[in-house]
């Protein structure tokens, strides 16, 4: 009897360490990803839109980023990112050292790159990828016993409810297509949402634009000193053909928005008889954010947010494998919907939305043990949910130098700042 069969789909952080943990539990991955190379969204393209194959775009990432966590925190368990004397790198380094974690596991082999996946459905107790082969212009179809959807949550832009849009009669894009600041100058730019995304694409576009407005809605302005050029204000009420209303009554003339409203989950190659959907960005029925409590042989690696990544999707990528090679007894149906149920409610009773279903932030650590003591293996080291909370309160405070803090880790549980 041959090896036990596992598709993964996507060769970004996600799909790179399940990989290498299925090789380590004796399964036999085969990763498809569509682009050209590993990396996922830190791979840069100048492509926005549709590619030559006919695929939307993936990577939204843009020209001379640098991470906005340090990388003490960005590694994998077992393999860290080198030391180095920045502890914000870019997303150049970023690409270099997956690239050796890829070499070191001898994954490579099992990518099968310009392969993009057309459809998956449970058929006879296994799972029937159906995969087109970009290059060759073939439709393959392959059966596995296992699937990780490793795609990411960072291509599918959302969009706000914006009234008057239709009127507007300037340029309107997503950050997902953004690439550089060089298009915006002398513009009128409003800039829509104040998370990483916003706070980061409105300083670079301030350097060139005429004004930037900066809408959000957080409870705390931002303690970031920003150029004189960049106007905070409350969320919009409308935009007129070359205005932007304000909730605050004001308005400014605009030619140019920028929406960094985030992404939405969105899973387009899986049949609606998986039993996933996907309601308010909120995905079930998933077992501790990773298994499909219909077909557990499925997990999706990844989708919690404010997170340690590569940290959690390695604990997560260990989780699964407990449970795809028998270390663990899997859950019956009825237990992990209780589970599920009973973790949705504490979220609701501490303030959180729908939407907010997979968010983690304070409770990230908390998470992390659940996982590793349900699953049998080893947790995270403390020190990484630590430094995540302290260096993400840094990026609020003082957007334009906080990359300069360099922090080294002392042990598991301690880090220091060192500058």
């Amino acid at each position: 009897m041959g090896k036990m069969k596992v598709c993964i789909i996507g060769a970004g952080i996600a799909g790179l360490c399940s990989a290498r943990h299925a090789l380590c539990n004796g399964l036999e991955p085969t990763v498809y990803e569509q682009s050209d190379d590993i990396g996922g969204t830190w791979q840069y393209t100048d492509e926005i839109g549709i590619n030559k194959y006919g695929i939307e775009v993936h990577s939204s990432m843009y020209k001379n980023l640098r991470t906005n966590l340090p990388k003490e925190v960005m590694g994998f368990p077992d393999f860290p990112i080198p030391e180095e004397e920045a502890s914000y790198i870019s997303s150049e380094n970023m690409m270099a050292f997956l690239s050796k974690y890829t070499e070191k596991f001898e994954i490579r082999k099992h990518i099968q790159f310009l392969h993009h996946v057309i459809r998956i459905r449970p058929r006879n107790n296994k799972w029937e990828v159906i995969v087109k082969d970009l290059c060759n212009d073939i439709i393959k179809t392959e059966m596995f016993e296992y699937v990780m959807v490793c795609n990411g949550h960072y291509h599918t832009p959302s969009y706000p409810n914006l009234k008057g849009i239709e009127d507007f009669k300037g340029k309107a894009i997503h950050s997902h297509d953004y690439r550089s600041p060089d298009s915006f100058k002398d513009e009128n730019v409003l800039v829509i949402g104040a998370g990483p995304s916003g706070m980061d694409l409105a300083h670079s576009v301030s350097l060139v634009a005429k004004t930037v407005i900066l809408s959000h809605h957080l409870s705390e302005t931002p303690k970031t000193k920003f150029n004189s050029n960049l106007i905070q204000k409350p969320d919009v009420l409308k935009v007129t053909e070359n205005e932007a209303v304000f909730t605050d009554n004001t308005s400014i003339p605009i030619s140019v928005i920028l929406y960094c409203t985030g992404y939405k989950y969105s899973f387009p190659f899986l049949s609606s008889d998986c039993g996933i959907y996907i309601e308010e960005n909120c995905i079930k029925p998933l077992y501790k954010h990773v298994l499909n409590i219909h077909y557990p042989s499925m997990a999706f690696i990844g989708i919690p947010f404010y997170v340690c990544a590569s940290q959690m999707m390695d604990l997560q990528a260990r989780f699964a494998m407990a449970f795809f090679c028998n270390k663990k007894p899997i859950p019956s149906q009825k237990e992990m919907l209780a589970d599920t149920e009973e973790e949705m409610q504490k979220r609701w009773k501490m303030g959180y939305k729908k939407h907010q279903a997979h968010m983690m932030g304070p409770i990230q650590y908390e998470y992390y043990t659940d996982l590793a003591n349900t699953a049998g293996v080893k947790n995270i080291d403390i020190v990484m949910a630590k430094l995540h909370d302290v260096s993400s309160g840094r990026f609020l405070d003082d957007l334009v130098n906080f990359r300069n803090d360099i922090f080294r880790l002392v042990d598991e549980t301690t880090f220091i700042k060192i500058n």
